[in-house]
This record gives structure tokens, C-alpha cells and sequence, in this order.
């Protein structure tokens, strides 16, 4: 099942779409008592997509980073993901998509800017 919130899941799911080959990878962050960072882990897996529900501003900025594209409003399972973003349904991650809550946490950049959530 895709996680409600990113950086605290127990596994990320890689899936290669051209052989639909499935690897679990353990979040061994720090979120989870661990070192680094999420889209880290999830680069070096090799990844160039990554779809989720919702994450904040300053892990999109991490994931720009990295060359990987970001997509919120992930639901259901990885499989079920997989056909939201294969039928268009769901929105490239920017400033304005990021999670509301993560944006008073310290990691908005403080410019006053209306902030949109997404469900």
C-alpha cells in the first residue's frame, strides 16, 4: 500500500516498467532511526520516477536534485499507483503541491506564498 506519509514508510517499492521487475528496499533513514535521507536511498536504487500521496518541499527539492520526477496523489497500492500515473492521474510535485504540513515544520522557505494541499 502507498504510505501517507513518505519519509516515514517502512519499505519503498521499486518497480522497472519495462520488465515489471519488483524490488522492497528497507528506509534505513533517518526518519526511521537510520542515516540520510529518502530520495538518497531512492536514487541510488536507480530510480527515475517516484510517485507517493504527498511529501514536503524540501524532500521535492532533494528528489530535483537527484534528476528524479516527483508525482503526488498516490493512493491504493504500488500497483494501483502505477495506473494513476499510467492514465495521467496524478500531479508533478512543485512548491505549490508540497504537503501543507510539512510547510510549518521548517521546511517552507518562509516567502508568504499561499500553500495548496492535496489529498
Amino acid at each position: 500500500m502507498v504510505g501517507e506519509h513518505f519519509g516515514r514508510v517502512p519499505t519503498y517499492t521499486i518497480v522497472d516498467t519495462d520488465t515489471n521487475e519488483t524490488t522492497v528496499i528497507e528506509n534505513n533513514t533517518m526518519h526511521m532511526g537510520g542515516t540520510g535521507y529518502a530520495p538518497d536511498l531512492i536514487h541510488k536504487a536507480g530510480a527515475e520516477i517516484m510517485l507517493c500521496g504527498g511529501l514536503g518541499r524540501r524532500a521535492i527539492g532533494l528528489f530535483e536534485q537527484s534528476g528524479i520526477m516527483v508525482y503526488v496523489g498516490a493512493s491504493g497500492t504500488v500497483r494501483d499507483a502505477i495506473r494513476m500515473f499510467n492514465e495521467d492521474k496524478l500531479v508533478q510535485a512543485t512548491d505549490e503541491t508540497a504537503c501543507q504540513q510539512h510547510a510549518f515544520r521548517g521546511e517552507g522557505t518562509g516567502d508568504g506564498h499561499g500553500h495548496h494541499h492535496h489529498h
